[in-house]
């Protein structure tokens, strides 16, 4: 039978059986001539439905449900729907749609954004869709990114960080100086599996899955148990005390919770916006190899399982920095003899720790 339109509340629904396929549904319309050609346009959607199959009037915004069904990310694809619409088809969708798309939702945005926040999740739903034989396969093209300079930090810009860093910062900043972990791992650290007396930690979730065991120079031991450590649970912890989460309320892997702390300290650190807490992993890489010259133990500590990206990590350094480094008490070399005994400016900063 045709669609009925029925009023419940403000709204009109719609309602009935077309082409085998039973109907009901808001038409969000409040008007009652709007709502009526919404109906016949719906209609007449369904029967073009059963007569050419599914494939033909699948539209973008169901793709992108069943993407987000299947456990795709929907950090982006909010803004992407609406723009589109509810009876965008998914095969209309093509590189023209995309740029049209760009020019609507982003129109001042750098390349990197429109790449992370349009590009990846149109293309993230169209593959779905394909792979469902719902669409034909299809490419969708990037924006080129201008290369990144190369970012890492020397010893005397790793010391203004730190002096700028409040209590609940400064652990955790020593920690990615001194170990090359990503800001996620190093969240996920329990109390458990730090042995801070032997300067080592089991890092258990990494980003390739893999657990490993991380060293730390004595600067990092003396700067965490200067600031103390929780009895149990988490090892950093939020300014409220509380542990971070692993994921934030997207499902997204976190670094993000400590931005605004961490920012804030780059600033009065008076270092650029290209300072990020993953600098500190480049920085660590940097370092470690400037000191050892081991591509293996830098691919063992950093947790790096290909030659080339950790080579991807370490800057070109001059032949001084292991002498500066050893000056602000990182000793990164792989047996170190001094032990605790190793030069250690510490003692005369404790300021650092505000």
């Amino acid at each position: 039978m045709p669609l009925k339109l029925l009023k419940r509340g403000s709204v009109y629904y719609l309602r009935g059986t077309v082409a085998g396929h039973r109907v009901y549904e808001s038409t969000r319309i409040g008007d009652k001539r709007q709502a009526e050609i919404f109906r016949a346009r719906r209609e007449a959607e369904l029967i073009e439905r059963a007569g050419s199959g599914k494939a033909l009037t699948y539209t973008f915004a169901e793709a992108a449900l069943c993407y987000m069904q299947a456990g795709g990310e929907g950090r982006y694809l909010d803004r992407i729907i609406k723009h589109f619409g509810p009876r965008f088809r998914i095969a209309d969708l093509d590189n023209d749609a995309v740029n049209r798309a760009s020019i609507a939702l982003y129109p001042n945005a750098a390349p990197a954004t429109i790449n992370r926040q349009l590009v990846t999740p149109i293309s993230a739903v169209y593959s779905l869709a394909a792979d469902d034989g719902k669409a034909p396969p299809r490419r969708f093209r990037r924006r080129p990114e201008p290369k990144a300079l190369p970012r890492w930090l020397t010893p005397e810009e790793a010391e203004r960080l730190l002096a700028a860093c409040d209590r609940r910062l400064l652990p955790l900043v020593a920690f990615l100086l001194g170990t090359g972990c990503r800001t996620g791992e190093a969240l996920g650290l329990a109390v458990q599996h730090l042995h801070i007396e032997t300067r080592q930690a089991h890092v258990g979730i990494t980003k390739n899955g893999d657990g490993k065991m991380v060293s730390f120079p004595t600067r990092t031991k003396r700067i965490l148990a200067a600031c103390g450590l929780p009895e149990a649970g988490a090892v950093f912890r939020t300014p409220k005390g509380r542990p971070y989460r692993l994921v934030n309320g997207d499902g997204q892997k976190l670094g993000g919770q400590i931005k605004g702390a961490f920012d804030a300290a780059r600033t009065a650190a008076k270092l650029g916006e290209d300072v990020t807490p993953h600098t500190l992993r480049h920085t660590f890489a940097t370092w470690h190899y400037a000191v050892n010259k081991d591509l293996i133990l830098l691919m063992e500590r950093g947790g790096w399982k290909r030659a080339d990206l950790a080579i991807g990590y370490t800057k070109l350094a001059p032949d001084d920095l292991p002498r500066r480094l050893l000056d602000h008490g990182w000793d990164m070399r792989a047996q170190s003899v001094h032990g605790d005994e190793v030069s250690d400016n510490f003692g005369s900063k404790i300021s650092v720790l505000r």
